[in-house]
């Protein structure tokens, strides 16, 4: 199985391997929000990074993550709300957020990442994104379950450029999704009895989400209706 597959994101390695072409990673600081992302983390490290944090927003998935790391990992988890972190303003180099903010309270969490970020630093997001603004209530309901507040995609680059960012890049990675979806569901039929406790335990809320949206994706046609984006932003 392909690396970009064992990964439980969308766009599983694709977001990070882009960013690796645009962006120096040598004794950066870098803080990575989201649950699902230790593999990214410990990339991060491997690419040069001085420092590699990574925040959850509960407790599952905090000891879940110290569980997955690698032994020895050079990489620290924390457990903190997105948008009221204990960190220091303008810490950061980079932050890098994978299919992990696209939320209700996104306006705060932007808030939050634009306040620990250096001057001029880096914000690497990958978004979950309506296709069009005008979906079917299938797709909301996809959203509203994962307490998704998904952006229209062409509006991303605005969004961002409304709250003092520049964009340096951006890129469609909605292609991503019909392999994302397709393997994931074959993982799950395949390998979920293969899964140890320990997996089990740490991908229960993954695979049952993945395993509604995967079939809504792939046979219910919401592949017309929701992307995936990605931008690298600096902070203005």
């Amino acid at each position: 199985m392909k690396e970009s597959q064992n990964i439980f994101l969308p766009g599983g390695f694709k977001q990070f391997r882009i960013l690796k072409t645009k962006y120096v990673l040598n004794d950066k600081k870098v803080l990575i929000i989201g649950s699902g992302s230790e593999k990214i983390a410990e990339k991060m490290i491997e690419s040069g990074a001085s420092s590699a944090t990574m925040i959850v927003n509960d407790y599952d998935s905090l000891i879940n993550a110290r569980l997955n790391l690698i032994k020895d990992s050079k990489v620290l988890v924390k457990m903190m709300d997105f948008d009221n972190t204990d960190f220091d303003a303008e810490e950061f180099d980079l932050v890098y957020a994978q299919a992990s903010i696209s939320l209700l309270n996104r306006n705060k969490i932007v808030k939050e990442i634009k306040r620990i970020l250096k001057p001029e630093a880096t914000l690497c997001v990958g978004e979950i994104t309506a296709l069009i603004s005008d979906f079917p209530p299938f797709v909301r309901n996809i959203f509203d379950t994962s307490d998704i507040l998904a952006l229209v995609s062409d509006e991303c680059g605005a969004y961002y450029t409304e709250r003092n960012f520049s964009v340096l890049y951006e890129e469609d990675l909605s292609s991503s999704l019909q392999s994302f979806y397709e393997h994931t569901a074959q993982e799950l039929d395949d390998k979920i009895y293969k899964l140890t406790d320990k997996e089990k335990s740490y991908y229960k809320k993954l695979l049952s989400k993945i395993s509604h949206e995967s079939n809504a994706y792939l046979k219910l046609g919401a592949d017309r209706y929701i992307g995936f984006k990605m931008l690298i932003l600096k902070k203005l």
